[in-house]
């Protein structure tokens, strides 16, 4: 039975009851402050064996903190963590043998080299020799480093770095994975490869928490999504499972004209898009505009209307993914 930091009790089921017996992680209740801050206010999560969970919030929404608690660097003033069926105050070491933690930024020794690094966390870790050096190999050629394996950690570019520091985290093939911010300076080429190794783990039955700021990534990745602000867990406001039901939509038409005057004839509320002509274009010219619309009954609608009444409208898609658009919904920051 996982710890627990207080006897205070906590909302919903706890760790180790029926609605959330699972391996992966389960928090409840969290609390954390650093003298007068309360960075972590009551936080609750799942996320599940074989799935991609992504939390997200803004900047000092109490992301890395929760991330910290459950990677066992911080202990929680009150609530219940499980990873992977442990607790990571109670049994920090069990938990640990079986959490991958990948930091924001990277850290090490830079006279190490790359094949060292992973070496001394394979290690770390108990893994006999001839293991850790085999280990290293795979995992170097999986994060396309192995060109770099005996040259030292100081001379890698960011991303190089941040590949680095995700190969020491698949180091003792974790089963519950934590990663900040993963994709901070990789390449596309590079987020491809991400996005593509995250999912062949969960297929697997891994655990995947990670947090990232690059949403329009995450749309493609992730299984399921918490959004953090002021340290609590929230819904984003008209949120209906991870889908915003009123969401801003990019139209342009053969003729940005006769599109913005039969929006204003109707009462709509748009605002020029990127690619709107300048004033004082010809009227033919074509362009687009932002519009609010009612989800995809709404965006049905608005064509059908348009063809009804001439204009001739060449495209309609939302603008921004799913997460960008539930995460645009988040108004508490702003107050």
């Amino acid at each position: 039975m996982p710890h627990t930091v207080e006897s205070t009790p906590t909302p919903g089921p706890v760790p180790g009851s029926p609605a959330t017996e699972h391996l992966g992680i389960v928090v409840r209740g969290v609390t954390r402050s650093f003298g007068h801050v309360r960075a972590l206010d009551g936080v609750d999560l799942d996320a599940r064996p074989g799935r991609v969970t992504a939390l997200i919030g803004p900047n000092g929404s109490g992301k890395t903190t929760l991330l910290l608690v459950l990677a066992g660097l911080l202990t929680p003033d009150a609530g219940r963590v499980s990873v992977g069926g442990h607790d990571p105050v109670a049994d920090g070491a069990a938990t640990r043998a079986l959490t991958g933690w990948m930091p924001d930024a990277f850290g090490t020794w830079d006279s190490l080299t790359a094949r060292e690094v992973l070496e001394t966390y394979a290690a770390a870790y108990r893994l006999p020799r001839e293991l850790a050096r085999s280990r290293a190999a795979e995992l170097l050629e999986t994060v396309h480093l192995a060109e770099y394996a005996d040259r030292p950690a100081s001379v890698l570019s960011r991303g190089q770095k941040q590949r680095l520091g995700l190969a020491r985290a698949l180091v003792h093939s974790p089963k519950v994975l934590l990663l900040d911010e993963p994709a901070s300076g990789l390449d596309p080429r590079s987020r491809v490869d991400l996005r593509e190794l995250l999912r062949g783990l969960a297929a697997q039955g891994a655990t995947v928490l990670v947090s990232s700021h690059v949403l329009s990534e995450l749309d493609e990745l992730i299984d399921d999504a918490v959004f953090l602000s002021r340290g609590r867990t929230v819904t984003p406001q008209g949120l209906t499972g991870s889908m915003p039901a009123r969401r801003t939509w990019r139209v342009r038409a053969l003729s940005h004209g006769s599109l913005t005057r039969w929006l204003s004839s109707t009462g709509a509320m748009w605002r020029p898009d990127d690619d709107a002509p300048p004033p004082g274009a010809p009227d033919d010219v074509p362009g687009g505009v932002l519009l609010e619309v009612d989800g995809d009954a709404g965006a049905a609608q608005l064509v059908r209307d348009a063809v009804g009444a001439g204009v001739p409208i060449t495209s309609l898609a939302p603008v921004g993914g799913e997460l960008e658009q539930a995460y645009l919904t988040l108004d508490e920051e702003r107050r």
